[in-house]
């Protein structure tokens, strides 16, 4: 269980915000942090951490795509996928990367995918 102010976002394939939680004591920013995490997962259908594994071998491409507003390549971010079609992505924000890796998984177990 992570014992971390955190914040966490959903949004759907186009990236549009579906929902917010903000734990009290969570530092502002990781808000909008959150937010383009759940963009990231949810546009280029991979985790944060896959993407940012994905792109490790060209540099140039990494840096490019790292540099575009939103995108966001360390832990955090999870596509949502149903039947094979990513239809969301979730955010967390406000941890270290295992937390926020660990809270992602979790509210996708509780979605059930």
């Amino acid at each position: 269980m992570v014992e971390t102010a955190l914040a966490k976002v959903a949004v759907d394939a186009g990236g549009a915000l579906v929902a917010s939680l903000r734990d009290d004591g969570a530092f502002s920013a990781s808000v909008e942090i959150s937010r383009d995490k759940a963009w990231t997962a949810a546009t280029f259908g991979a985790t944060t951490d896959a993407l940012c594994e994905a792109l490790a071998p060209r540099e140039v491409l990494r840096e490019g795509i790292a540099l575009r507003p939103g995108v966001v390549l360390f832990g955090g971010g999870a596509p949502i996928v149903v039947e094979g079609r990513v239809v969301g992505g979730i955010g967390v924000s406000g941890g270290s990367e295992d937390d926020d890796r660990a809270c992602a998984a979790a509210g996708l177990a509780a979605l059930g995918v």
